[in-house]
C-alpha cells in the first residue's frame, strides 16, 4: 500500500524514532510502512492519522484505485 508517511514525517523534521515513539512501535515498523513492506493494522493507521490530524485516505492510497485515474 503507497502512503505519505514519510512526506509527513520529513515536514515536521521528525525522525523515523520520534515517529516510532510517538506512535509506540519500532523504527523497524516506520521504516517497513514507510517503503510499503508492511502494511500497518488498522489501529495503528488510526493512530497515525489522529497523529497527523488527517483521515486515513490522505495518507494511505490504495494502489488498485490510484490505476484507475
Amino acid at each position: 500500500m503507497n502512503n505519505r508517511l514519510r512526506v509527513l514525517r520529513a515536514e515536521r523534521a521528525w525522525s523515523q524514532q520520534d515517529l516510532a515513539e510517538r506512535l509506540e512501535v519500532s523504527r523497524q515498523s516506520v521504516n517497513a510502512i514507510e517503503t510499503g513492506r508492511y502494511d500497518p493494522s488498522l489501529p495503528l493507521a488510526f493512530k497515525i492519522a489522529d497523529l497527523f490530524d488527517m483521515p486515513i485516505e490522505a495518507i494511505f492510497m490504495n494502489p488498485s484505485k490510484e490505476n484507475l485515474q
